[in-house]
């Protein structure tokens, strides 16, 4: 991709690994180890539609909007969801009997390989704000199904739904994500507390797919289908996933997560994979604790078969 006149000096990554300054010069400055060394900085700064997944794009000295025809975040500022964030390697803590420890992630994880689909249903659930929290902040968290974020950190196929609160008032939005790229919104798509959501996401190769939403109390479904130019990244599939997340939040060029809902508990059910062209459950799958950063729990997890059930267990 030719230059577009920016500078990717201070560019980092989510461990702090820093791109040259020159536009075009594609290294990662020596001595840090990434996530995304497959990448240049520039791949992994900019998409085709100059929409940006960890950081805000500066031009000229301005701030950048996105045209109506490009990728647009989900709400003000950028929202997304993003890979684990571990707390096992910063602790260097070892994983035991398949548990592990995650400051944004809550849920189960298969690990193996030829992952091509996963689904699952949820009751959409009424979200509350945590006790001893400010009514004038918007609390949230997200659930979604997915390939690869986990083991996998090149990429990620997703869909799901956020549940907000803020003092009394309850928003609801559908999106679909194919990470490096920001999540979008699904248009059309009305659904609220105690609605049954379907999830969805087929990879139908290890660059294109498709992701869907069914609301099955209204018989509302949409689909984004992903093509190869769009995605910008490559699969492993080796993780499927059933996640409660708290999701990042990048504003003003800085990220962080959301102050996080209490969602009561969300359960998948229905909760399959595809794995070498089969289907298989949950039974087995990695159990994700979320934490704060103080090592809090914040959401639990249990896996019975093909029920995934995420707990809320903040305050």
């Amino acid at each position: 991709m030719a230059s577009i006149g920016y500078s990717l000096a201070g560019t980092t990554d989510r461990h702090g690994c820093e791109c040259a300054a020159d536009p075009e010069d594609t290294r990662w400055l020596e001595g840090c180890v990434t996530d995304y060394a497959e990448q240049s900085c520039g791949e992994y700064k900019r998409n085709e539609d100059h929409t940006f997944p960890f950081g805000a794009l500066l031009l000229a000295g301005s701030a950048v909007a996105s045209p109506l025809s490009a990728r647009v975040a989900r709400r003000h500022g950028i929202t997304r969801p993003n890979m684990r964030i571990t707390t096992d390697e910063q602790a260097g803590a070892e994983q035991v009997n398949g548990d592990s420890q995650s400051n944004n992630w809550g849920g189960a994880v298969l690990v193996s390989s030829g992952f091509t689909g996963v689904s699952g249903k949820i009751t959409v659930p009424t979200p509350k704000v945590p006790s001893g929290g400010d009514d004038s902040t918007q609390y949230c968290a997200t659930a979604w199904v997915g390939i690869d974020g986990d083991t996998c950190q090149s990429a990620i196929l997703q869909t799901g739904v956020d549940f907000c609160i803020t003092g009394s008032q309850t928003s609801y939005d559908a999106w679909y994500e194919w990470i490096p790229a920001n999540s979008i919104d699904f248009n059309n798509f009305s659904f609220g507390a105690g609605d049954e959501i379907e999830m969805s996401v087929v990879a139908t190769s290890k660059t294109s797919g498709n992701a869907t939403l069914t609301n099955n109390s209204n018989g509302q479904s949409v689909t984004h289908t992903f093509n190869s130019n769009e995605t910008g990244s490559t699969l492993c599939e080796t993780n499927a996933e059933w996640i409660v997340e708290d999701f990042t939040i990048i504003q003003g060029g800085q990220q962080s997560l959301a102050p996080f809902a209490n969602f009561g508990k969300v359960t998948f059910t229905d909760s399959t994979a595809t794995k070498d062209g089969s289907s298989v459950d949950a039974t087995g799958a990695d159990i994700i604790t979320l934490v704060d950063k103080s090592g809090n729990k914040l959401a639990t997890t249990e896996v019975d078969g093909s029920t995934v059930t995420v707990t809320y267990a903040g305050n």
